[in-house]
């Protein structure tokens, strides 16, 4: 089975908000073994978290060894106070606030940095996002400091005009990327740089009946042809099913996300050579 390159240990893919309260007087060891054995079943050697604010991931990094697993963590993600993030990691005012989180992730074992730079879809409402994407300024300043600071980038991206700046701003790899128009495809081609789009939280959601089915198909299919595009273009594009989403569960999310990646015809080689950039990139010096 292929490496899973975007994921969350602190979600179970069932109840959020049940997950994240096992954590709260101090990291569940048990539900963390659970994970990782869950990986391990299911082939699945090489794990990317996407980051908590309950150091959650930060012990599944100490423990996959046991599990014979390759496990690659920012610690926490990093979003700009009042903006989508906070689900994941800790916010930031000002300038200093984020080099000091930057820094602090670092001395904690972050093997790089994970920033939110837009919203989440609005699975309701195909097409739309949750809110819009940070300013070019701030997108470029929060990449910048971070690749000071010797740490690759991992951003949490969706809305054509915010993605073309986070690849403008020398992202290392690129999550979600829902809406992206022909010339920002070009654009990621053009740079090379990793495209995790992250079809398991969408298209698990049919028949669900957590949101109409024609939306959820909507979103499904303007990501596919957006792959596809990709795909005819020579883009690097990589397996990360968002594993702890709300259906999308750790080792078989893996499975799924690879089932809807050849649906859209990407082919195997191109899913390795994502998982051989990141496993080389995101890693510390």
């Amino acid at each position: 089975m292929p490496g899973e390159c975007h994921a969350h240990m602190i979600m179970d893919g069932v109840n959020y908000r049940q997950a994240v309260a096992l954590h709260k007087d101090g990291v569940c060891e048990d539900e963390v073994r659970k994970h990782l054995s869950e990986y391990q079943k299911a082939g699945v050697l090489f794990v990317r978290d996407g980051g908590d604010a309950r150091e959650v991931s930060k012990l599944a990094k100490r423990l996959a060894p046991e599990y014979g697993i390759d496990y690659r963590t920012p610690i926490f993600a990093i979003h700009k106070r009042g903006h989508y993030g906070g689900i994941v990691g800790h916010p930031f005012d000002t300038w200093k606030e984020y080099q000091d989180l930057v820094r602090r992730a670092k001395s904690e074992g972050a093997d790089f940095t994970k920033i939110m730079v837009s919203g989440i879809l609005d699975f309701a409402h195909a097409g739309t996002l949750t809110e819009e994407g940070l300013l070019r300024e701030e997108i470029r300043d929060m990449i910048d400091i971070a690749h000071d600071a010797g740490m690759a980038v991992m951003a949490h991206c969706n809305g054509d005009e915010t993605c073309a700046v986070t690849l403008e701003a020398g992202v290392d790899s690129l999550e979600h990327g829902f809406f992206m128009s022909d010339d920002t495809i070009r654009l990621l081609a053009e740079k090379g740089t990793p495209w995790f789009p992250t079809l398991a939280p969408v298209g698990n959601l049919l028949g669900c009946g957590r949101f109409p089915d024609e939306e959820v198909q909507k979103n499904l299919g303007l990501q596919m042809e957006r792959i596809e595009k990709a795909v005819s273009l020579h883009a690097c594009i990589g397996l990360g099913s968002d594993a702890g989403a709300y259906l999308v569960l750790h080792g078989t999310g893996t499975g799924d996300e690879y089932g809807y990646l050849k649906r859209a015809g990407v082919p195997d080689p191109v899913l390795k050579q994502a998982e051989q950039r990141v496993r080389q990139v995101f890693k510390r010096d």
